[in-house]
């Protein structure tokens, strides 16, 4: 008994030196070893220390350097049931937790999401981005996350992140029923709005969810090409007007200011009104109204500098003799 006791080694300090990127909590090696009373326990800047008594947590310390006695331990000592003094030596385990941010963490869409779009009905959404996050309540991550692993990484808690994530955006999206359209056109303000949806969750794991961005919304390559003919369409039905000036242009400058070019540009215009007129009645060729927007048209065009006054007026006479 007295050869076992001796065999412990009691320790004085208590620290974790070699602070490794992406380790979020390190347990101290305990094995044949109890702290003394009077031990120095260093905690550095971006920790924070966890005493555990045989499963439950105990006592939390922040940055600094900390003398372990009955004082600083108040819980620890209730549950050792010290009733009057400090029982050194004692077992516990001290598991530190960093406090550093953990950045740029990718969340992503493994499959689409099936949202219900105001615009294009029901559609298959995917959706990338990257997060961020500490942990906020040491107690918490011990009790929910990390209390049987040695040393807890980012990378241990990557799946259940990407799910909280995921199953939240995709909650969010059955009851906000947010536009396709309108969330790729304002992605910094729905980043923000996504962020305080999952606060709580984060929350809910003892994690402080520092940032969340959305950096690409896509949609399936065939609605996607929908989308881009209805651009299209729209684009094309503002440009009309010019692309006809544009051509009616082309062709007087082609004919060099000639009856030609004038002719072209006059069918151009009769054309159109003519057009619009078809369908409805079988005239047997334009009627007083049509001559009358004709005329109209040939006036733009003389105003634009398509065509000359005299040009005009030679036009405006011949298609005046059409009024019946």
């Amino acid at each position: 008994m007295v050869f076992g006791f001796f065999k412990k080694q009691l320790l004085d300090v208590i620290e974790w030196p070699d602070e490794a990127s992406g380790v979020l909590a390190y347990r101290y090696p305990m094995q044949d070893r109890e702290i003394q009373s009077g031990a120095q326990l260093t905690v550095r800047q971006t920790q924070i220390a966890l005493f555990v008594n045989e499963g439950v947590v105990a006592d939390l310390f922040g940055p600094g350097l900390h003398t372990v006695e009955t004082r600083n331990l108040p819980v620890l000592t209730n549950l050792q049931n010290w009733d009057k003094m400090f029982q050194s030596p004692f077992k516990s385990d001290v598991i530190f937790f960093s406090t550093n941010e953990q950045i740029d963490q990718k969340w992503g869409t493994a499959s689409p999401i099936t949202v219900r779009d105001k615009d294009f009905g029901v559609v298959r959404i995917r959706a990338f981005g990257t997060f961020s996050y500490r942990i906020k309540n040491p107690k918490v991550v011990y009790q929910k996350l990390s209390a049987n692993k040695e040393v807890f990484s980012a990378g241990d808690l990557e799946g259940q992140l990407k799910s909280t994530i995921l199953t939240s955006l995709a909650t969010y999206f059955g009851k906000a029923q947010i536009s396709f359209l309108d969330m790729a056109a304002h992605q910094e303000n729905f980043s923000q709005i996504l962020k305080n949806e999952l606060a709580d969750d984060f929350e809910n794991y003892g994690l402080s969810l520092e940032s969340f961005f959305v950096q690409s919304i896509s949609l399936p390559e065939e609605v996607q090409s929908q989308i881009d003919k209805m651009a299209s369409m729209k684009i094309s039905g503002d440009m009309k007007q010019y692309t006809q000036f544009q051509t009616a242009e082309s062709l007087t400058k082609e004919g060099g200011g000639s009856s030609a070019g004038v002719e072209l540009a006059t069918a151009l215009a009769l054309g159109q009104t003519v057009a619009k007129s078809m369908g409805t009645a079988d005239t047997g060729g334009p009627n007083n109204d049509d001559v009358l927007k004709t005329i109209s048209q040939l006036h733009d065009l003389k105003s634009k500098g398509v065509i000359s006054e005299a040009e005009f007026e030679t036009k405006r006479a011949e298609l005046l003799k059409q009024i019946k």
